[in-house]
């Protein structure tokens, strides 16, 4: 049995032990935080509901797979019927979430995550994010056929949607109509043409006040479960060939997007091992780095992105977000 396997058959186990009543919730996040100890590798959230109008709660375990995305385990309690069915005769249940003056439906929220998920974010950081881009951007400006025909290649590029067919094929078990997938792709053109806007703007003073973020460093890393000892960089390309299932990086990077431990390092040094937050370790070792070129296009759209999440990030902190499931 494989370990995500395992994790789903203890994390079952584990919703059918948790206290139903809102009295006992403290108790059940803390026994989920010791099972998610104990399986690192799925990074656990637990999702506590509360029914309205009663002390009855019901929880949802969000596990990572192995190959991507999320798989979210239920086990409801004698009815059968999960929490999310249950409750859909309740007023609010059509109501997902309200970001400032944004409302979101669930069906809504669904049809966002079709062209979201980036790494690192959660499904509920990208649905507020989204609203944020929403009350930001002006629906009333048109959107050229450039941007459509980009936004729409970027999307089935994306999907493996390579033809008409496969695309089509896609909008059926999706169950959206043709009409209704243009008019998604025009929201989404919109908000990417939004977005470099704002990456243009930005970028500049962004560069400027951060240009050490934007060196190219080339560097080699080493991701797994074991701890890979070396004195240096050459000791480092020796041990490759040993490492089994191990994941090695080699390549150029900006100063920004290196792996949190080896930024700043000195050519030549090696870093780590060094205990990551999924339980993995890292060992890596800086080969050269170039201060950054004020002038370089490619420099120039890493700062703008960088400005952009951070303006986004900013954003979010001031945002009023109200879940309606709790």
């Amino acid at each position: 049995m494989t370990a995500f396997a395992t994790a789903l058959e203890s994390g079952a186990d584990l919703l059918c032990s948790l206290p139903r009543r809102r009295s006992g919730v403290p108790e059940a996040r803390l026994a989920a935080a010791e099972w998610a100890a104990r399986h690192p590798a799925v990074r656990a959230r637990l999702i506590v509901d509360q029914r309205p109008g009663t002390p009855v709660v019901d929880y949802d375990l969000v596990l990572d797979h192995p190959r991507g995305g999320t798989v979210a385990l239920t086990a409801p309690p004698e009815d059968g019927l999960p929490w999310l069915v249950d409750h859909s005769t309740h007023w609010a249940a059509g109501h997902l979430v309200t970001v400032d003056d944004v409302h979101v439906s669930v069906s809504q929220a669904l049809t966002m995550l079709r062209s979201l998920s980036r790494g690192g974010a959660t499904p509920y950081q990208e649905i507020v994010d989204q609203c944020l881009l929403a009350s930001a951007v002006d629906d009333t400006l048109p959107v050229s056929a450039a941007d459509l025909q980009a936004t729409a290649d970027e999307f089935r590029r994306g999907r493996g949607l390579h033809d008409r067919a496969a695309t089509l094929a896609w909008l059926e078990s999706a169950g959206m109509s043709e009409e209704r997938f243009e008019a998604y792709i025009t929201g989404i053109a919109r908000r990417r043409r939004f977005r470099l806007d704002k990456e243009g703007e930005l970028a500049a003073a962004r560069l400027d006040a951060r240009p050490g973020d934007f060196a190219r460093v080339r560097a080699v890393w080493v991701t797994g479960g074991e701890r890979v000892p070396a004195a240096t960089p050459d000791e480092l390309f020796g041990r490759l060939a040993e490492l089994g299932d191990a994941m090695v990086t080699v390549g150029t990077r900006f100063e920004g997007d290196l792996p949190v431990p080896m930024r700043g390092a000195a050519p030549g040094a090696v870093v780590g091992p060094v205990q990551l937050p999924d339980g993995g370790f890292l060992t890596g070792a800086v080969l050269s780095r170039t201060p950054a070129v004020s002038g370089d296009p490619e420099t120039l759209a890493a700062a703008g992105r960088a400005a952009f999440a951070d303006w986004l990030a900013g954003r979010r902190a001031d945002a009023t977000v109200e879940w309606h499931w709790s």
